[in-house]
């Protein structure tokens, strides 16, 4: 069964692009003009992932991100002018997966939505249920509590927790983390890394400024630092 992708610009010419593009490429494609509409369309057509764009009238990109994120976790690719470029890391922070610059290549653009299509086809079965301290990361359920209170990640967050917290104490480089996440469609750069870690630390962490579970060390990357029982 073909693969559901919605596209939301308020430019018919880049709706259309990318309409005839992803249809010959073989996937279902549904456009709208705005974020008010996309979350009619996303609650009821279920689109597997969506192209969206900033701003745009009615309802724009970060106002759809905040209510849409309450909702679903379905992976969202920004797309952004170059000069719009700092617009798209905040588009991170509400939790967008990633970002592609205009004028793009349709070619990266397709390899970065076949990547993150497959995270849910080709990650391997785990029942394994991670814990330390406050967390308990639950891969077969795939859930995250905190002090026993549910915490709604996206799927990068969530895969990254899952690497760190496999290995407490390992030092992952910043390169090491973007190729591991790379599996699970994340097609961003050490900067774009840097966004998730953060945001990741505002969910989990008691004092996100000086972090108790994700260590920085500078220079070289991130680590899960081991607790004490």
């Amino acid at each position: 069964m073909s693969k559901t992708i919605l596209v939301v610009d308020d430019q018919s010419s880049v709706r259309q692009l990318l309409q005839e593009y992803l249809t010959e490429q073989g996937y279902r494609v549904l456009t709208t003009t705005d974020g008010q509409s996309a979350l009619y369309l996303a609650r009821h057509e279920n689109p597997d992932l969506i192209l969206l764009d900033i701003m745009m009238p009615r309802m724009d990109g970060y106002q759809f991100l905040r209510q849409f994120r309450q909702e679903r976790q379905t992976p969202v690719i920004i797309i952004t002018a170059r000069e719009e470029e700092t617009d798209a890391v905040l588009g991170l922070d509400l939790g967008a997966d990633d970002y592609i610059i205009k004028p793009f290549r349709m070619r990266e653009l397709a390899a970065r939505i076949r990547a993150i299509l497959r995270r849910g086809e080709e990650r391997p079965e785990r029942q394994e249920t991670l814990r330390a301290g406050d967390i308990v990361l639950d891969e077969s359920t795939h859930t995250v509590t905190v002090k026993d209170q549910p915490v709604s990640l996206t799927p990068i967050e969530f895969d990254l927790l899952a690497t760190l917290m496999r290995s407490p104490g390992r030092v992952y480089t910043r390169a090491e983390l973007v190729e591991i996440l790379a599996d699970s469609g994340f097609a961003g750069i050490d900067t774009t890394l840097n966004v998730h870690v953060r945001n990741l630390r505002l969910k989990i962490e008691p004092d996100p400024k000086n972090p108790r579970y994700i260590e920085t060390i500078f220079g070289v990357g991130y680590r899960f630092r081991k607790q004490q029982d």
